[in-house]
């Protein structure tokens, strides 16, 4: 979605200019500058609100970059306590990582408008947007346009499941590259490379770096990481945002050792 500001310059020619969008410009400037970044995905149905104030603080203590709010299925009612609650602790930027058309809050800083282009489903390639254009519209929310695409796990996973579209095969690089260019040549602002909650396998670095090298879009990667190495060895191969989710519930120490070895491979760049 681009919202415009407009003028005229001195020819009486119409001119328009985008609204600023930091949290975009910032994943833009990840790539430009070969900087990574790192996100904790937060299930708000995994999450008591007491949880989130120890959770702000352990982000900050660990530069986390950003904080990716959002879930398949959404049974809990307290998205957006979740979300004040957060950055009334942290000035951490918050993106919405939505698993459905009601997962919108306007106490976001943005909003990643999911386009499942790996799959065949067509609800999640335009269908829901339908429905949530009205709402997104007005939150006033920044919107990223994501290209989003499951790569197979190994294990069935919540996403796969309520997409109802099979996941790109983990070995299948050139099956995920061609789809991560469509993606691009559509005008989408970033991808999404996820093996989704609970996966046993990780995306392969081979599959990451073939993405990378082959477009031109910040590149997020996750699903399946479970230790600071393998989240090394992703942005080594390319990704520029590492996001962990399941991990981090488990053991919130992953935090900042996750973190500390995504930002040394920024430095090493």
């Amino acid at each position: 979605s681009l919202f415009y500001l407009c003028f005229f310059d001195k020819m009486n020619i119409f001119v328009p200019f985008m609204k600023p969008r930091p949290v975009y410009q910032s994943l833009v400037n990840l790539r430009q500058n070969q900087k990574k970044a790192f996100a904790v995905l937060v299930d708000p149905d995994k999450v008591n609100i007491p949880d989130i104030q120890k959770l702000a603080g352990l982000c900050n203590e660990s530069a986390v970059d950003y904080l990716f709010m959002g879930g398949s299925l959404m049974i809990s009612q307290h998205l957006d306590e979740c979300i004040k609650h957060f950055k009334s602790n942290s000035d951490i930027p918050v993106i919405l990582f939505p698993g459905s058309p009601s997962q919108v809050s306007r106490y976001a800083d943005a909003l990643f408008y999911l386009s499942l282009i790996s799959g065949r489903n067509p609800e999640l390639l335009i269908g829901a947007h339908v429905v949530s254009a009205p709402m997104v519209k007005a939150s006033g929310l920044e919107v990223i346009s994501t290209g989003y695409l499951v790569i197979d796990g190994g294990a069935p996973t919540t996403v796969s499941y309520m997409s109802n579209s099979a996941p790109i095969p983990h070995d299948k690089n050139d099956i995920a590259l061609c789809t991560a260019m469509a993606g691009e040549m559509q005008g989408k602002h970033v991808l999404y490379l996820d093996a989704g909650s609970g996966a046993k396998n990780p995306i392969s670095e081979s599959m990451i770096q073939k993405v990378s090298e082959n477009t031109d879009l910040p590149l997020i990667v996750g699903g399946g990481i479970r230790e600071a190495e393998k989240a090394y060895l992703n942005c080594k191969a390319g990704a520029d945002v590492i996001v962990v989710g399941n991990a981090i519930e488990k053991d919130l120490s992953l935090i900042k050792e996750i973190s500390s070895a995504v930002h040394q491979c920024s430095i090493q760049v």
